[in-house]
């Protein structure tokens, strides 16, 4: 196989045609990349007035192989020329250069988000993910769900008894639900705490999945709360100092409207009693014994619910370009005398875990159904930062 390969959109008329040439592109990028070199696409969008051409860099790209062969086929079917050749030897895992050229604040948005990650970026957090989960990245499907609970992975395993699992204990085990193309469901086991929330959101969104979601369960805040409520975020109020110095506290973070919705629907089609909100995410496990303090910018941020780990993944979809929201299961009502004790908990969880999972999963297949080619991503973007498939 040549090592170089150039394809006009423009001279492909069938769809059959199309998908072959896009498989020819990744076929090239992936053997690029196993004989040592970084593979570079080239774009030529002549459609576009202000960024004709975006150019990146790809390491391991058969790891997400049904992103690229999406997003390209969409380049072609405009017109797009596309190129792919190699680029410059690979970096090793070991060599101190790999972090310079890793460092997120060398970004350039208008790359557009097939780009965003460097290739030496993309080597350690795919290594990264394999050594916390215990899974291939390859393995990992498009729509991508972060628990903290055993239960959690349990139902999961119940309703997929097939899916790939762990070869061996690790930190944050992952189950994948495959289906062609990608079309399934990963769950991650992530622990607790926001530290864990960045860490595995950090290495997935190299992924560049549809969807991440937070299922989790949280405390109720309001009177009209009961042990076993759900709440739908709709907003995040930042407390967990994780990403401060990297994402201004003073920029809103908001789920994706969509799933939201799809969320809403289902929700209401179980009859299940829910509110809308915004979610405290506090890195402190023990907020309750500073509770003066924490109570006063809980009432000051309107919140419904209190967790560890929702507005920290927010955030990081937010930063990634990855569509997110949240979906909790009201597990104690600290405020009002119902703290989390062993017992109550116990019993709470084995009544709630089928149907939270459940829940989520339905409205991830709606977003499917409605959605085959992936959420609408314009509110994700930046104005500078221009749709791949756009006319700017």
């Amino acid at each position: 196989m040549n090592k170089r390969v150039e394809i006009a959109g423009s001279s492909l008329s069938e769809s059959k045609e199309l998908d072959q040439a896009v498989s020819v592109i990744c076929d090239l990028m992936e053997k690029i990349y196993r004989e040592g070199d970084y593979p570079k696409l080239m774009v030529k969008r002549s459609w576009s007035e202000h960024n004709p051409i975006i150019t990146g860099e790809m390491a391991l790209p058969g790891a997400y192989r049904w992103y690229l062969m999406r997003e390209i086929k969409k380049l072609l079917e405009k017109g797009a020329e596309v190129k792919v050749f190699p680029s410059r030897p690979r970096v090793a895992m070991n060599d101190p250069v790999l972090f310079d050229n890793a460092d997120e604040d060398e970004w350039d948005i208008t790359q557009k988000k097939l780009f965003l990650f460097s290739p030496e970026r993309i080597d350690l957090s795919l290594n990264r993910l394999e050594h916390y989960t215990g899974t291939q990245p390859k393995d990992f499907q498009r729509y991508i769900l972060f628990t903290n609970y055993d239960m959690h992975v349990e139902v999961f395993n119940k309703l997929y008894p097939d899916c790939v699992k762990p070869d061996r204990p690790v930190q944050m085990p992952a189950y994948h639900h495959k289906l062609p193309d990608n079309k399934g469901f990963s769950l991650v086991n992530i622990g607790v705490g926001p530290s864990n929330a960045k860490t595995i959101s950090d290495h997935a969104a190299v992924l560049r999945p549809d969807a991440m979601i937070m299922v989790g369960h949280c405390g109720g805040l309001r009177n009209h709360q009961e042990i076993g409520d759900f709440v739908l975020a709709t907003g995040f109020m930042r407390a967990d100092g994780i990403l401060d110095n990297i994402l201004p506290l003073n920029i809103p973070i908001t789920p994706n409207h969509l799933l939201n919705i799809y969320m809403m629907e289902v929700l209401e089609n179980y009859e299940r009693n829910f509110r809308l909100g915004t979610v405290y995410t506090t890195a402190n496990r023990n907020w309750e014994f500073i509770k003066k303090r924490t109570v006063e910018e809980i009432h000051v941020s309107r919140s419904v619910a209190i967790d560890m780990e929702s507005a920290t993944v927010a955030t990081n979809g937010y930063r990634y370009r990855v569509p997110f929201a949240t979906l909790l299961c009201v597990s104690d009502k600290p405020l009002h005398g119902k703290p989390k004790l062993s017992g109550g908990a116990q019993t709470f969880y084995e009544n709630s875990k089928e149907m939270h999972l459940k829940i989520v999963i339905d409205a991830l297949e709606m977003s499917k159904a409605n959605n085959p080619e992936g959420l609408p991503n314009a509110s994700v973007r930046a104005i500078n930062e221009p749709l791949m498939g756009g006319a700017e």
